[in-house]
């Protein structure tokens, strides 16, 4: 359902060399074409000097409420006299969300259960196995098992890529799918598909982290959202949890803790992605809480 003209909002994020004067003339810009501003963070990257902006601002009565014409205009009288990136977005435009699944279960069961409050629409479930098609089911949404080997993998991607297409997905989420992404699928949804990892990066590496911890006698364990880059688990962090453990805990507690952790720490970095709210700079994320 559309928003009502009151209610209509614009969201602007906005990155570029540090100099003075950014907030007077995007703010003086909204004032001039009257627009009333609720939200307004920035922060100063000193070592880079490096500028970072998140405005928000109401539509009733702005003089330019269609995007293409505002980012026009934009352009024309502020982003032309300076060396600034901007993205404009409208959150009535309700972002559509694939998720990638294997077998676990967790992190599904917890987007799914909170995705009517976060304004999202998930139409599609891609998996490597059959197990999730009956949690599909149950929220109807539609399921497609794509099973990948070494011999099919380039073209089960691309089949995964014409699904997306064809559902018109925003963004993708690795909900524990365990495959590696491989780089011409990265390049399809740059900083749009957000991956959870079970530690908290960089940590004990391999298929058993938690069997690695509990050997080494960590004291904590955590972990890490991330956008997918390339380089493997080393993508732009957006979110990190952790949790004290002791000799007390069995390896069945640290995994139990973890799958906890897991949940939250995705969960922040999706609505955080929804909400409009993290710039990707050098490999790092300005996340505007």
């Amino acid at each position: 359902m559309a928003l009502k003209t009151s209610e209509r909002r614009a969201i602007m994020l906005i990155h570029c060399p540090d100099q003075k004067g950014i907030v007077a003339k995007v703010t003086e810009f909204l004032h001039w074409h009257n627009g009333n501003i609720i939200n307004l963070d920035q922060h100063v990257d000193s070592e880079n000097k490096f500028f970072f902006m998140r405005v928000e601002w109401d539509l009733e009565g702005f003089d330019y409420p269609d995007k293409d014409q505002l980012e026009t205009v934009f352009t024309e009288q502020i982003v032309s006299k300076t060396e600034m990136s901007f993205q404009i977005h409208f959150p009535e435009e309700k972002q559509r969300m694939a998720i990638f699944v294997s077998k676990a279960s967790h992190c599904l069961y917890d987007i799914l259960s909170q995705a009517s409050e976060w304004d999202v629409e998930i139409p599609l479930i891609i998996s490597n196995h059959p197990d999730m098609e009956s949690i599909a089911k149950h929220f109807d949404i539609d399921f497609h098992h794509l099973p990948i080997t070494s011999h099919n993998k380039k073209e089960q991607e691309q089949r995964q890529l014409d699904l997306l297409k064809e559902y018109d997905i925003s963004f993708v989420v690795l909900a524990r799918y365990m495959q590696i992404i491989t780089n011409d699928f990265i390049n399809h949804y740059r900083n749009r598909i957000i991956n959870i990892h079970h530690s908290f990066l960089p940590a004990f590496i391999g298929s058993k982290p938690y069997h690695a911890a509990h050997e080494r006698g960590v004291k904590i364990i955590g972990a890490t959202s991330h956008y997918v880059t390339e380089e493997l688990d080393a993508g732009p962090i957006i979110d990190q949890g952790v949790t004290r453990i002791s000799h007390k805990d069995s390896i069945p507690d640290l995994i139990r803790k973890g799958k906890d952790l897991e949940k939250v720490v995705l969960s922040r970095a999706i609505w955080m992605h929804i909400q409009r709210r993290i710039i990707v700079f050098n490999n790092k994320t300005i996340v505007f809480e």
